[in-house]
């Protein structure tokens, strides 16, 4: 990843030049976040877990929520579809190298919002947007709550465009995309917020970034909030949260890519669910 990073520099130098005047500190951040991440990934082995057999399940008991995973089922197939229309590729690497929400994540995260009818959710990470388009989707169907998504603009204007593709527009009235990263966005707009119901980290997944996003989140969230964790089998950081934090109860899913993800040791990634007790 870093590589092609780099490789992209080397080809687009006027870019790199843009940006340098443009968000000097933000270029700065994005290439310290790069070499944090690979010395972090030669340093460390793999997180490893055993996931939940019957984590939808789980899910409802430990949030007090329905299983809506049929509603979701049934939308699904139609956005991917509309999605790949528009010339996207869809599923680990899609976006970058980087991977959209798999559909296990997203089905939790459906009935999640449906569940819990959030009045204030935040994500960092958006890619091509298929967690927001769901999270968006829900509000609708609930009639109530606002989504705060934060990303980092891409070097790469083709990329650039294609931010959030996903979401429809007929959904933008409850959607604030704010894009910056998450160190310089995030503190600012949960003081704003004053209070969070839902957290979905899918930016940069790095120990230091999962640490530095779950630490502000965890302080802005309610009781009974929840937060969402996605590919913590590929860095630690999850695993700090839960040994330095309690009052709370947690499930581990498996993912689902649409293809396997050659780059997990399970060929498919995990991801965490964290309920604050109320």
């Amino acid at each position: 990843m870093l590589a092609s990073q780099f490789g992209y520099v080397l080809r687009y130098p006027h870019r790199l030049a843009g940006a340098a005047v443009r968000d000097p500190i933000g270029l700065w951040d994005t290439f310290r976040d790069k070499l944090v991440q690979r010395r972090e990934y030669a340093e460390r082995p793999p997180y490893t877990a055993q996931a939940d057999a019957d984590w939808q399940a789980s899910l409802a008991r430990l949030a007090g929520i329905e299983d809506r995973s049929a509603e979701f089922a049934a939308l699904w197939p139609g956005v991917v579809s509309e999605v790949r229309a528009k010339g996207i590729d869809v599923g680990p690497e899609s976006y970058a190298g980087f991977n959209d929400g798999d559909t296990a994540l997203v089905r939790a995260i459906w009935m999640l919002v449906r569940g819990l009818e959030p009045a204030q959710v935040v994500e960092t990470g958006v890619a091509h947007g298929f967690t927001s388009r769901f999270i968006l989707e829900a509000m609708a169907r609930n009639g109530a709550g606002r989504l705060h998504s934060i990303d980092r603009p891409p070097l790469d204007p083709a990329t650039r465009a294609k931010v959030g593709i996903a979401v429809s527009r007929g959904l933008h009235d409850r959607w604030t995309l704010i894009r910056n990263s998450s160190r310089r966005a995030l503190p600012g707009l949960l003081k704003r917020l004053g209070g969070i119901d839902l957290f979905v980290h899918d930016s940069l997944h790095t120990e230091r970034n999962v640490a530095f996003e779950l630490e502000q989140a965890w302080k802005a969230l309610r009781p009974g909030g929840v937060i969402v964790v996605d590919d913590i089998d590929s860095n630690w950081g999850f695993d700090a949260f839960a040994k330095s934090h309690s009052g709370f109860r947690s499930l581990i899913c498996e993912a689902e890519p649409v293809r396997p993800d050659m780059r997990r040791f399970n060929k498919k990634g995990l991801f965490a669910i964290v309920v604050k007790d109320a």
